[in-house]
């Protein structure tokens, strides 16, 4: 009996197409479901210098250790960087964003990786009489910041909050540099600014003659109206203590920098951004010497409690447990593929249990099919024997089921169809012996 090559290819027959389809299967999920992450990751921050170019230059470290390039883009601002996010032409993945100009309502298809910094909004006025309310503003010549800047969008909002408008006031668009003359000069009576402390801008009005800043009496009603909002207190001295500035405790209202990411960014490089947040701003942040950045505190940032935009789970589960398993122990792109691999069998797995399931039906449809085949031909040589009438017909006929029984005994049969294979020997037997009678008995009968 040839058994075992035989066996072995019907095996490889069956085996064969199962990996073909397996293979294919998986390449089509890596290839489509979960696709491998691009050797590239763009992010849109501001102009050169700024706060956001400084945070997304430091991430780079983060992404060249795990042979990732962090390309950062210069834009003009948070809006920019909005409709950057929103246009799947432009490239970028991800971008900095000032907390209050936009929500998921109006901005959908965006996640945050977390808020990474206060961005405090700081109402400078001239003249002696004390400003602490922004309804004391109707009437006055403001000063609101660039038109479509992050600064003239919070300050149009709030202003208009307290019923303050175009046409309840003189709104001005100006460059923040622009704000300093203005004020000393008297040619505007307040100005809006959202910036660092640290800023030029600031510490030059800070120090200015006849420009005061304002402190918010109702600053807690802001940010239960917007969630988006903190309370910051700027303590007196704490920017010059010789000088004395500022002279009194003074409390501001601060917004939060977002880092956005598309939604159908990689979800390994929004895992990686947010490793390179917590890694940067986790960190005492410091003005190169000893003394802390104002507003900046360790353990405050990264923030994963975004009240605009949904958080990404990859974000959530950094800001939970730290970067991914595999990635503290092998490569980022072994740690990578081996995760690729994983939510590819979400894929494989309904293909994989029918192939399973029916891979073994097939093969024992392939040795039934060989049995009854056989057993094909010796139906049809009984039925013809019956009316075969001379002894040379019926002599022809048992020869014929010679070869019948000579091809059975060839048939490759693996052992658990053994009994089969014996059934159709006995089969042959039987049909031999009735072959025989009619031949023995054919000259008595003529």
């Amino acid at each position: 009996m040839r058994s075992r090559p035989s066996q072995l290819r019907d095996l490889l027959l069956i085996v064969l197409p199962v990996l073909l389809i397996v293979v294919g299967a998986l390449w089509l999920a890596l290839r489509f479901v979960d696709p491998p992450p691009p050797g590239t990751f763009v992010v849109s921050a501001a102009s050169k210098d700024s706060p956001y170019t400084r945070y997304a230059e430091r991430y780079q470290a983060t992404f060249k250790r795990n042979g990732v390039k962090l390309e950062v883009r210069e834009s003009a601002g948070s809006f920019a960087n909005l409709d950057a996010l929103s246009d799947r032409a432009s490239g970028v993945h991800a971008g900095f964003v000032q907390g209050g100009l936009a929500s998921s309502k109006d901005k959908p298809g965006l996640l945050s990786v977390g808020r990474v910094a206060y961005e405090p909004l700081w109402v400078f006025y001239g003249g002696s009489a004390k400003l602490e309310r922004l309804t004391d503003l109707k009437g006055k010549r403001i000063l609101v910041g660039p038109a479509g800047g992050g600064t003239a969008g919070l300050a149009l909002r709030l202003l208009a909050a307290n019923g303050i408008t175009g046409q309840t006031a003189t709104l001005i668009n100006r460059e923040l540099p622009d704000y300093v003359d203005m004020l000393t000069k008297g040619e505007a009576d307040a100005g809006f600014l959202v910036l660092a402390a640290e800023a030029r801008t600031i510490q030059r009005l800070l120090r200015a003659p006849n420009v005061g800043l304002m402190s918010f009496a109702n600053a807690d009603a802001y940010i239960q109206r917007f969630p988006f909002l903190s309370r910051l207190v700027l303590r007196e001295g704490v920017v010059d203590f010789a000088a004395n500035i500022p002279p009194a405790d003074t409390t501001l209202i601060a917004t939060t920098t977002a880092v956005l990411v598309r939604e159908d960014a990689h979800r390994a490089l929004v895992n990686l951004l947010a490793q390179a947040l917590h890694e940067v701003h986790g960190q005492p942040a410091t003005d190169g010497g000893s003394e802390a950045q104002l507003f900046q505190r360790v353990g405050e940032f990264p923030n994963a409690g975004d009240p605009e935009f949904p958080l990404s789970e990859e974000a959530r589960r950094v800001y939970r447990s730290g970067a991914p398993f595999l990635q503290r122990y092998v490569p980022f792109w072994v740690a990578t593929m081996v995760d690729r691999l994983l939510v590819s069998l979400v894929v494989l797995v309904p293909i994989l249990i029918p192939l399973v399931r029916f891979a073994p039906q097939i093969y024992n449809w392939r040795v039934r099919r060989r049995i009854l085949y056989w057993y094909g031909k010796l139906k049809s040589l009984e039925a013809s024997g019956k009316g075969a009438a001379s002894p040379e017909e019926r002599a022809a006929k048992l020869r014929e089921l010679d070869r019948i029984e000579a091809a059975v005994d060839n048939i490759p049969i693996p052992l658990g169809f053994s009994d089969r294979l014996y059934d159709l020997r006995l089969h042959i037997e039987g049909v031999r012996r009735r072959l025989t009678a009619g031949t023995a008995s054919a000259p008595a009968a003529g």
